[in-house]
C-alpha cells in the first residue's frame, strides 16, 4: 500500500467519524460519503463518541500551548512571520475535582474536520479524553520524563489520544503538536488552520519536534513558552527532565522521529506506529529504537527494511495480527464505534481498522509504548519486550 493510498483511506474514515456524529444528532448522511452502502444508523438520538480510561495510578492533566518558532521564518503566512503552532502537555494530575475534561480536538479545529468532509455540524458530540484542563501537576518526587508525539499525515495532535493519556497516567510529561498546515489546527485568537496544499515533509515535522526540544528545556529552567504568557498548571514549570526524552509518532510522524533521533541527541529513545520511512532514512542510529508495524512492514516496505539495518542500539519490530495503519492510534476504537452507529457491518468496519479487534487493539497500544518508555527512560525492565507475551498472543516479535 502507497503513502497516498493510506491519505486517501485516512479521508474516509474521517468522513466515517463525522457521519457518525451526524447520525447521533439525527441529521441525514449524504450519499457518497464513503464509498460503500451504509445501513440505517443502528443508534438513534445523540450519541458521543468515547475514549477508553488510561489504566496508570494518576488522574491526568492537560493544558495547551501557542508557540512561535521564532528561527523559522513562514513564508506561507506572510512577511515577518514565523514558523506558530499549538501544543499540548499532558502530565499526572492532582486537584481535579470541579475541573472539565479536555475534548479530543478544539471546537474550531473539529468543526473545520467535519466541514472538510462535508458534515458542518455542531461538533459537540466529539469524544471527551481522560485530561482535566489546568489541573495542578502531581509531584511526589524528582522530575519527570518526556515523551514527544508526532501525529500523520493531515491530522491533528489529538489523534493518540490513548497512548497519550496512558503515559500521562504512568506519571509522563506527554508533549502532542499540530504541525501547521498539515493538520486541523485552531489557535487561541479563533484562527482554524487546516491541511494545505503546502508541502510538509518529515524533516519539517521533525524541525518542529526539535523546537519542542528548545521548549521542554525551558519548562525544565522554569520558563513560560506560550506566546501569550497564559497561566501555566502549578507545579508545571521545572516539572520536565530534560535529561530522560522519547518520541513517538505515527505513520509520517514515525519518520520524523527517527529523523529527530538522528538530528539531535537530546530524543534518547524512539517508537515508530507504522511509519514508512519515506525518504528513506540511511544514517545509523545508536539509541533504542521500537517498531509497531501494520502496513509498512520490512518485508513490503524496503525503505523500513533499510532503515532497520541501521539501527546499531537496542531494537525491536512487533506487528499485531490483523492489524491496520491506524490499529495502533484512537481510530482503533473510534470507528468500530462509528460504525455501529451508522450500521455498518463487521466487514465493512475490518476494511477500514483491519481485523484486530478494538478491545485488543487499545490493550496494545496501551501497553507495549509504556512497557517500552518505561524500560528506556526508568530503567523499569519488564518481560513484555522479551519475547512473545501469554497476555498478547495476537503480537508477533520479527526477527
Amino acid at each position: 500500500m502507497t503513502v497516498t493510498s493510506l491519505v486517501k483511506a485516512d479521508v474516509t474514515r474521517r468522513r466515517l467519524l463525522a457521519a457518525a456524529l451526524a447520525a447521533g444528532v439525527g441529521a441525514a448522511v449524504p450519499i457518497g460519503v464513503a464509498p460503500r452502502a451504509w445501513g440505517a444508523p443502528a443508534a438513534p438520538g445523540p450519541v458521543r463518541l468515547t475514549l477508553p480510561a488510561p489504566t496508570g495510578p494518576h488522574p491526568v492533566g492537560v493544558v495547551p500551548l501557542h508557540l512561535v518558532d521564532t528561527s523559522r521564518p513562514d513564508a506561507v503566512a506572510g512577511p515577518g512571520k514565523h514558523r506558530e503552532l499549538m501544543a499540548g502537555v499532558w502530565y499526572p494530575a492532582c486537584g481535579t475535582e470541579g475541573l472539565p475534561r479536555a475534548p479530543w480536538m478544539a471546537e474550531g479545529a473539529l468543526r473545520a474536520l467535519l466541514a472538510d468532509v462535508g458534515f458542518p455540524l455542531d461538533p459537540a458530540l466529539g469524544p471527551l479524553t481522560a485530561g482535566y484542563v489546568g489541573a495542578p501537576v502531581r509531584r511526589t518526587g524528582g522530575r519527570l520524563p518526556v515523551v514527544l508525539y508526532s501525529h500523520g499525515s493531515g491530522s491533528h495532535r489529538g489523534d493518540h489520544t490513548v497512548v497519550v493519556q496512558e503515559l500521562a497516567s504512568h506519571g509522563y510529561v506527554v508533549v502532542t503538536v499540530d504541525h501547521t498546515y498539515d493538520a486541523f489546527t485552531e489557535f487561541p485568537d479563533g484562527r482554524v488552520v487546516t491541511p494545505a496544499d503546502v508541502p510538509m515533509y518529515p524533516r519539517d515535522f521533525a524541525a518542529d519536534l526539535r523546537f519542542l526540544l528548545d521548549c521542554v528545556e525551558g519548562l525544565a529552567a522554569g520558563h513560560n513558552p506560550d506566546v501569550e504568557g497564559r497561566p501555566l498548571p502549578r507545579g508545571l514549570l521545572g516539572a520536565p527532565d530534560p535529561q530522560r526524552i522519547g518520541a513517538f509518532g505515527w505513520s509520517k510522524g514515525g519518520t520524523a522521529t527517527a529523523l529527530t533521533m538522528l538530528a539531535d541527541r537530546r530524543v534518547r529513545v524512539g517508537l515508530g506506529l507504522d511509519g514508512p520511512m519515506q525518504p528513506t532514512v540511511t544514517a545509523d542510529l545508536d539509541r533504542p529504537f521500537m517498531m509497531m508495524t501494520a502496513v509498512f512492514t520490512r518485508a513490503a516496505e524496503p525503505a523500513v527494511a533499510e532503515f532497520w539495518t541501521h539501527l546499531r542500539g537496542w531494537r525491536l519490530d512487533i506487528r499485531a495480527d490483523g492489524a491496520a495503519h491506524p490499529s495502533y492510534g484512537d481510530n482503533a476504537t473510534l470507528i468500530p464505534q462509528a460504525g455501529r452507529i451508522l450500521g455498518l457491518t463487521d466487514r465493512q468496519i475490518q476494511d477500514l481498522v483491519g481485523t484486530l479487534d478494538p478491545a485488543r487493539a487499545v490493550r496494545i497500544q496501551q501497553a507495549y509504548p509504556l512497557a517500552f518508555f518505561d524500560r528506556h527512560l526508568r530503567h523499569r525492565r519488564s518481560r513484555l519486550l522479551d519475547g512473545p507475551s501469554p497476555d498478547f498472543p495476537e503480537v508477533a516479535y520479527l526477527p
